[in-house]
């Protein structure tokens, strides 16, 4: 690092705050005391140097390309030399790895070169943070693309999740990124949402099981986990991207906020990420009680609050609560904002103005750089030892897209599928395969995902996210599709494709010949679903919302007619979002649901048709009947559920939340509850027997759920409180007992605190929100409590085998454990 009078490191007396034996806060405050106000601001900022907007090649108009909302309006204003925009420091290093299609070796030396510019020409040298996305793995090109989130959450896994997004971590520091903008912990509120594929579902529980697991594996590879979207994104009017949210400060605190706490608590994220939505009128990056009095004094968050990108000026632009960037920034700044990303407008130089004409305290200034800058002596960016090109000194040697990280995605991709319904068609192959049906010589493989493997990617994919600018490069990684992948699967059978249709759009000629193919086969594959894509673009992600829940284009008509053939029909749907199955569940064969399976997907899904792999994935959101009325989440009171002689409209899904079979069977029963009643200070235990009835090993995920009797507001009918993945082999059995706090009952009571209430908790036990055999009750006695900051939040589960079941092998995932 070069020293203020130009001298190296070496040989002489260092500076305190580049004294590595110091404690992290002495070395913070000598450095802040040693830094102008303009030095300070500077390191609240951030510069993304990729942010070129090119039109699509394909002939798409510009704009289409944006991989971030409004990029070509920001691209397009222009801003200073990358020289001039660091002469007092700076932040962070926005998406170097992310922005065009590079090797690691090129990313690296790219970094080394920003880097080397950023101590160079600012007078402390002080480094900037490099991140980058990594929601389906190292956003970047040829690095492995892992399932997307939503099919983390069809896993009920968190030890899984956590092992990704390990690996994830080790690829990223190897490369020089410190900080990754993952997990997003939205808890779906209406599956029309484009963002849908980017969560891990609609209950709290299990996305703060699976995020806290997902932040513990990258935080331990030594990268910093962003905490997004900080709060209430997912529960825009009418799902709409950016929509406001019409919401209660009650429903965000119980059903959108502990996400957050947990994974805080449980898995140790230094960042988070502020939402871009407004919550009952007030924008989240303006919002002191969000930002500030919950996240930092209620939570005790001592990390950093990054902006959304362009977040800040949006205060101005769509929000309209700021009269122009300045003023936006004071706001987010006051508010509790500590850095500015992509590049810096709100954050820039105008704030050391505001802070001389005593419009500003400067002790914000200093609030949020000591935030910022406690990360990088953490991180060793600002000792002695520390240069660019040793930053990315395993750049290398590391394989992005490993055989060990591919191996990670297939296990993923496998645990992720749910078998909604094997019918009457599968398994194709094995003596498992239905009774009376030989296995099959002429199978016909048709639909739009059939033969396209960018459909097992979500939106942040590289190969759906930059890759469209430039179509002659593929997609950087090896994924065959289905179609390729029941050709090794079904070597016997003569495979005949046909795609009947897009995945967008009303064209109907190919159906012909698709349903030529049907008629003519053994049994018809049909693959239907989404492809992602940003902003108006794809069927899913962001900036691509929904209608109403029909599959996009053409697909429903496709498959009824399918169906008519006689042929049977398996139906699989590779998407971000549920769509309404209504119509077509009566006629196919069978179901299957993969929600965007990653590079390994073909694979994965050609397993479970064919036999090969045990199905043991769980819907994390619910499949609808109808696409109209748009169905909330299965967590509704009691009014929110078929309210019979009330209305008309039944909301009851085709397929609840939990649910997934597979080709064996289990019973789960022999529940027994530790005690009738327990203090609201306490603790009480659920156990119940789990066992394989079917001929074949497979896994079972226990689920127990919860529901308050009598309450001072209205509760859900029911709410999942823990779970267990168990895997059996035949006739062999196992004990889950759930250890619950009374904590976890607590709710968010009509003066806006969260309580524990005495009285009667009932209990559910089973194999998903409908399908609950176990059914019990206990007593909360004792005082009201006011619980918050501290208390339990996780519901610890313990699986043995069961006395006389010597055969029961154990493959469990506790709920969340930390």
């Amino acid at each position: 690092m070069t020293a203020l009078d130009g001298t190296s490191a070496a040989g002489r007396t260092l500076r305190s705050w580049q004294d590595p034996a110091l404690p992290v806060a002495e070395r913070v405050d000598a450095l802040l005391a040693e830094m102008t106000l303009e030095e300070k601001i500077g390191q609240l900022g951030s510069r993304w140097p990729g942010n070129a907007v090119q039109a699509v090649q394909n002939g798409e108009p510009e704009g289409t390309a944006n991989v971030a909302p409004m990029q070509d309006v920001f691209a397009a204003s222009g801003s200073v030399p990358f020289e001039e925009s660091i002469r007092h420091g700076l932040g962070h290093l926005t998406r170097v790895f992310g922005s065009a299609p590079v090797t690691a070796a090129e990313g690296a030396a790219e970094v080394v070169r920003l880097q080397t510019e950023v101590v160079r020409r600012s007078r402390l040298g002080i480094p900037a943070l490099v991140h980058e996305e990594c929601l389906t793995g190292f956003t970047t090109y040829g690095a492995t693309v892992y399932p997307a989130a939503i099919a983390w959450g069809a896993t009920f896994d968190p030890d899984l999740v956590e092992r990704m997004a390990a690996a994830i971590g080790r690829d990223m520091r190897a490369v020089g990124v410190h900080q990754g903008l993952s997990p997003v912990l939205d808890v779906v509120r209406d599956y029309r949402w484009g963002r849908v594929e980017e969560t891990m579902g609609e209950d709290p529980y299990l996305v703060s099981m699976l995020g806290a697991a997902y932040v513990r594996g990258l935080e331990g590879a030594g990268v910093i986990a962003t905490l997004k979207h900080f709060a209430g994104y997912s529960a825009s009017r009418a799902a709409r991207n950016h929509g406001p949210v019409p919401m209660g400060r009650r429903e965000l605190m119980d059903m959108i906020l502990p996400t957050f706490e947990t994974a805080l608590v449980e898995g140790g994220a230094r960042s988070v990420m502020n939402s871009y939505s407004d919550v009952d009128g007030v924008p989240a990056a303006a919002d002191p009680w969000l930002l500030t009095d919950l996240l930092r004094d209620e939570w005790g968050f001592t990390g950093t609050v990054v902006s959304d990108y362009w977040a800040i000026p949006f205060l101005a632009t769509t929000h309209q609560v700021a009269a122009d960037t300045g003023e936006a920034g004071a706001l987010a700044l006051t508010a509790g904002v500590d850095v500015e990303l992509p590049d810096t407008l709100g954050f820039g130089q105008h704030l050391a103005g505001r802070v001389r004409r005593g419009e500003l305290p400067e002790a914000l200034v200093d609030r949020a750089a000591r935030r910022l800058l406690t990360q990088k002596v953490q991180l060793g960016l600002l000792d002695p030892d520390w240069t660019p090109e040793g930053s990315v000194a395993g750049a290398e040697a590391v394989d992005l897209d490993s055989p060990a990280n591919r191996a990670l995605a297939r296990e993923l991709a496998e645990r992720s599928i749910v078998l909604l319904d094997a019918g009457t068609a599968l398994p194709l192959l094995g003596e498992g395969r239905p009774e009376g049906r030989p296995e099959p010589r002429k199978v016909a493989v048709v639909g739009p995902c059939a033969d396209d493997p960018r459909t097992f990617m979500g939106c942040y994919a590289f190969p759906n996210h930059v890759l469209p600018r430039h179509p002659g490069l593929g997609l950087g990684v090896a994924a065959p599709s289905l179609l390729d992948a029941l050709r090794a699967e079904l070597p016997g059978a003569e495979l005949v494709h046909e795609p009947g249709c897009e995945v967008r759009g009303e064209d109907r000629s190919g159906f012909a010949a698709a349903l030529r193919a049907a008629r003519e086969a053994d049994v018809c594959v049909a693959v239907v679903g989404d492809l992602a894509g940003m902003f108006g673009l794809g069927t899913s992600g962001e900036g691509c919302d929904a209608e109403d829940l029909r599959l996009p284009g053409a697909q429903e008509d496709l498959l009824i007619e399918l169906a008519a053939t006689g042929t049977p029909v398996v139906v699989v749907v590779v998407s971000g979002r549920p769509y309404a199955l209504g119509r077509v569940s009566g006629t196919a064969a069978a179901l299957v649901q993969s929600f965007m399976p990653g590079e390994e997907g073909g694979a994965a899904v050609a397993g479970v048709l064919s036999g090969r792999v045990q199905p043991g994935g769980k819907l994390p959101v619910q499949i609808p009947r109808g696409p109209g009325g748009q169905p909330g989440t299965y967590l509704q009171p009691p009014l929110g559920s078929n309210s019979h002689g009330i209305s008309n409209l039944d909301p009851t899904p085709l397929f609840p939340f939990g649910h997934g079979t597979s080709y064996t069977t289990f019973a789960i029963d022999s529940l027994r509850i530790g005690a009738a009643e327990v203090p609201t200070d306490g603790e009480f235990t659920v156990s119940v027997r789990v066992r394989n009835t079917g001929g074949r090993a497979g896994e079972e995920v226990v689920q127990l759920y919860l529901h308050d009797v009598v309450a001072q507001v209205t509760r859900p009918v029911r709410q999942l409180t823990g779970f267990a993945r168990v895997r059996l082999e035949p006739g062999a059995s196992a004990v889950a007992t759930f250890v619950v706090p009374a904590d976890r009952t607590a709710f968010t009571g009509r003066d806006l605190r969260r309580v524990v209430e005495p009285g009667d908790i009932e209990v559910f036990v089973g194999a998903s929100a409908s399908d609950l055999p176990c059914r019990g009750r206990i007593r909360l006695t004792g005082p009201l409590r006011h619980v918050g900051a501290g208390r339990r939040l996780v519901t610890r589960v313990d699986v043995e085998p069961a006395p006389g079941s010597s055969a029961t092998q154990q493959g469990v995932t506790d709920a969340g454990q930390s």
